[in-house]
């Protein structure tokens, strides 16, 4: 029994040295971050799919709407600055923002699941980069977007509510730390 805690300490001991080191980071401000949304029902929208409708797609669940909260509660008890909200015009990044930051964000195309088709899917990718490069804010800037995105710009496959701090590096981006909620 102790040597099964001794693993499971050691394993979560990363985690937590992660998070509180993206803490730091973002008490300083002036950073982005790539957070993906909170808990949502199902794994897949419907092919019914309607970006003006949320009943045809995948919404947040009870516990991601919490989570959202929490999220929210954690940036202001951590003093963590926020300048700006931008979120996938997917209802489930948007209620993830609103719940989160308590106001609207400013719905982004790019942020919305990547194309199929490579053209469109790469000039996506580059228009969040872009938008990361441009941000020059004394606090910090909150991308809400989907599994799919941080993976690409990243190649982390973050747990939903997991914030990816990001900077601009030669031709892409670097991940500076990560926060989990």
């Amino acid at each position: 029994m102790l040597r099964l805690a001794l693993i499971f300490l050691l394993l979560a001991a990363p985690a937590a040295h992660a998070t509180e080191a993206g803490w730091a980071l973002l008490r300083d401000g002036g950073h982005v971050v790539l957070l993906r949304h909170a808990y949502a029902n199902g794994t897949g929208d419907p092919a019914t799919l309607d970006i003006e409708k949320c009943a045809t797609q995948r919404n947040l669940s009870d516990r991601g709407k919490q989570q959202a909260r929490k999220i929210g509660s954690l940036f202001a008890a951590r003093a963590a600055p926020v300048e700006r909200v931008l979120s996938s015009r997917y209802c489930r990044c948007l209620d993830t923002a609103r719940i989160a930051f308590e106001s609207e964000p400013e719905p982004f195309a790019p942020l919305d699941p990547p194309d199929a088709d490579p053209a469109k899917r790469a000039a996506q990718l580059a228009a969040i980069v872009e938008k990361i490069r441009d941000y020059a804010g004394a606090d910090n800037m909150i991308l809400v977007t989907h599994l799919e995105d941080v993976e690409a710009l990243t190649g982390i496959s973050p747990r939903e509510g997991e914030a990816v701090i990001v900077g601009a590096q030669d031709d892409g981006l670097r991940v500076m730390g990560r926060v989990t909620f």
